[in-house]
């Protein structure tokens, strides 16, 4: 098996560790599908089932192909442990189920996906977890919602959609000061951008379906952090409850991340000239991304990302404008999605976000004139012309 060192730099990592070889000497990975696994004796399996014998048992907790992505994104994200999920959304669940209780509350930010606004504020809330929404680059407004009870502060950074940025090293203290966790969803980043853990933040979550499959070919997600969090309190939920990652995604992931450091230089290269030339066209109001100088928090994005990412979201007249742009783009897919090798365009006033009420859209700044792109590898020359002739039509 190939062995990668603490000082092996992150593209090494994304190729190398984790590496799980079998007998055969295979050089990719190889795929475990087996819902089970035999034991040599009745003792092994009483041992193994007790958790006093390390090894497989029941691939909903335990998969030679999902323990291998797990090393490496938990060795990408620079945390002991990482535990794979079925989507980016029950690895939010895992979180919150396995370390709040009725009556603990969660201050989050108000600018996260709009699925996740709806499960902390209906589903969780059902279960006696109340949350908090504030302005995410508000300090002081975390420090206001903050109470006796609170025990995590969750955010995306940078935000989705409009790609908003947080003081992570900040909000980290903050946390730690009040004796709660900090959660940090890097989906938009991915460890080859921004290392949450290496800030401050307590736990990672992932929505593995995005950059770090890259193709857009399988659901999945990912929680990481220290081995006490994981071992001693998600584990636990997971083998119980079973949200589990399926072997073959794990793989599919897998590959994904041997090439993530040099997928997400060009998302983020071709969302750079998108930006650029959307910030100096007529017909567009506004563009978010941080990688603009006249973006707010584009300093802060400077010092704690080593890139700016693929997620551009910018702003015309009305709806009847964003639709018909929509409409007439040749290379962007319509979906929902992001992280895709192919680019995607999403009106999420009335897809993403459109089961939040109009003011909290208003308070999220999602406008119905709101466009989010999430660049892809395409020649960026090719995206900016496929723009161009659909804003020419939609004026």
């Amino acid at each position: 098996m190939n062995e990668f060192q603490e000082q092996d730099g992150l593209a090494t990592v994304a190729c190398h560790a984790g590496a799980l070889r079998s007998d055969e000497m295979e050089h990719s990975e190889a795929l475990y599908l087996t819902s089970s696994f035999c034991f040599e004796s009745a003792a092994q399996a009483a041992a193994r089932f007790a958790g006093d014998e390390p090894g497989n048992v029941y691939s909903r907790f335990t998969n030679p192909t999902v323990r291998a992505f797990e090393e490496r994104l938990a060795a990408l994200e620079g945390g002991a442990r990482c535990i794979g999920t079925a989507s980016g959304m029950s690895a939010i669940l895992s979180t919150v189920m396995a370390l709040l209780s009725a009556g603990d509350a969660i201050v989050a930010s108000r600018s996260i996906f709009g699925t996740s606004v709806t499960l902390f504020k209906n589903v969780l809330a059902r279960f006696g977890v109340h949350t908090t929404f504030v302005d995410m680059t508000d300090l002081k407004a975390w420090e206001a919602a903050i109470t006796p009870a609170t025990r995590m502060l969750f955010l995306e950074t940078p935000s989705n959609p409009l790609t908003e940025v947080a003081d992570l090293a900040t909000l980290a203290a903050l946390a730690h000061d009040h004796g709660a966790w900090l959660v940090v969803d890097n989906c938009f980043c991915t460890p080859a951008l921004q290392r949450p853990l290496l800030l401050g933040a307590d736990l990672v979550i992932h929505s593995a379906t995005k950059y770090l499959d890259g193709q857009g070919r399988c659901l999945g997600g990912a929680i990481v952090g220290p081995e006490d969090l994981l071992a001693d309190k998600v584990f636990p939920f997971l083998r119980s409850a079973g949200p589990t990652m399926s072997p073959f995604n794990a793989w599919v992931f897998l590959k994904g991340l041997e090439t993530l450091t040099i997928r997400m230089e060009r998302h983020s290269r071709n969302a750079a000239a998108v930006a650029a030339w959307l910030a100096d066209h007529g017909a567009v109001t506004r563009v978010h991304y941080t990688g603009l100088a006249t973006h707010p928090q584009h300093a802060l994005a400077r010092r704690q990302q080593t890139d700016f990412g693929g997620i551009v979201s910018f702003e015309v007249a009305d709806r009847r404008q964003a639709w018909h742009l929509v409409d007439h783009l040749r290379l962007f897919s319509i979906t929902a999605n992001l992280g895709d090798a192919k680019s995607i365009v999403t009106h999420p006033a009335t897809t993403t976000h459109g089961r939040l009420s109009q003011p909290e859209r208003d308070a999220m700044g999602v406008t119905e004139g709101l466009l989010r792109l999430s660049v892809g590898l395409e020649d960026s020359g090719d995206l900016i012309a496929d723009l161009d002739q659909a804003l020419a039509g939609s004026a």
